[in-house]
């Protein structure tokens, strides 16, 4: 792992696996690159794995005031150049993470070869903007345990338990979260509309709905699936933070759809 600094941020950023082809992985709000530790070396035989703490998480800089996901989008751009990836990538992200790829693909066509968004946040229902801002301004003052049994209850289900030590690790990592930072990134999400720019987006595109997902329900991932010309959509058993609570599920998927459409 590594550091970098890059668009006016400090990211930490990791590269794994060789090959002519490059898969950056986006994880969830809340997660860090360690999100994909069991995804990763599975994906990384074929190809050269980008995976990094996005602005505001994990050990990249803290984020603070207003947050676009432009931002983020260009923080992904600025990497790859730093790091001299030229070609065309392919990106797959988890909820927060999976907006961000598809945002880079509709901002930087040009350079997106596929996506596999996984409960993609691309934007919040009106009705339930005030009453999620309340919540998150209530973690922003008073830490990030007061929102953990709910976002572990809704996001990481029980049916996906199984493994006892990859839940606490995973809720352990996500109470390390800044507060101020995860609320600056949920305030993004609430400003976040991407309704027109899913209607144009080119590459291949893969949607996966979380059968377990309380936090965006499968109808909710399928509904931005039919709004991208040609977007695959398949419903797996797993949950809303799925990288980290069912790797061997999600890197299978991952892997046969951009064999399939040749990312």
């Amino acid at each position: 792992m590594d550091y970098i600094e890059i668009n006016g941020a400090a990211l930490r950023y990791d590269v794994s696996g060789a090959g002519e082809q490059t898969l950056v992985l986006v994880h969830e709000m809340g997660g860090t690159l360690e999100s994909w530790d069991d995804v990763a070396p599975r994906l990384a035989g074929r190809r050269q794995v980008l995976r990094y703490d996005t602005r505001g998480a994990g050990m990249s800089q803290k984020a603070r005031g207003e947050l676009h996901i432009d931002t983020m989008a260009d923080d992904i751009a600025a990497l790859l150049d730093a790091l001299g990836i030229s070609g065309k990538v392919a990106l797959a992200g988890v909820a927060v993470g999976g907006a961000i790829a598809l945002h880079f693909a509709a901002r930087y066509p040009e350079r997106t070869s596929a996506v596999v968004a996984g409960s993609p946040a691309t934007g919040m229902a009106p009705d339930r903007r005030a009453a999620a801002l309340e919540r998150v301004a209530k973690t922003e003052r008073e830490g990030m345990a007061v929102a953990a049994e709910d976002s572990m209850a809704t996001g990481y289900a029980i049916e996906v338990r199984g493994n006892a030590a990859r839940y606490a690790r995973f809720r352990t990592r996500w109470l390390g979260n800044d507060p101020a930072s995860y609320a600056t990134i949920y305030r993004m999400l609430a400003n976040t509309q991407m309704q027109d720019e899913l209607l144009k987006l080119a590459c291949p595109v893969m949607v996966i709905g979380a059968t377990f997902d309380r936090v965006r329900p499968p109808p909710m991932a399928e509904a931005v699936a039919k709004a991208i010309p040609n977007a695959r959509y398949v419903e797996l058993p797993t949950t809303h933070y799925m990288a980290a609570a069912t790797p061997e599920l999600i890197a299978d998927t991952v892997s046969d759809f951009l064999t399939s459409v040749g990312a």
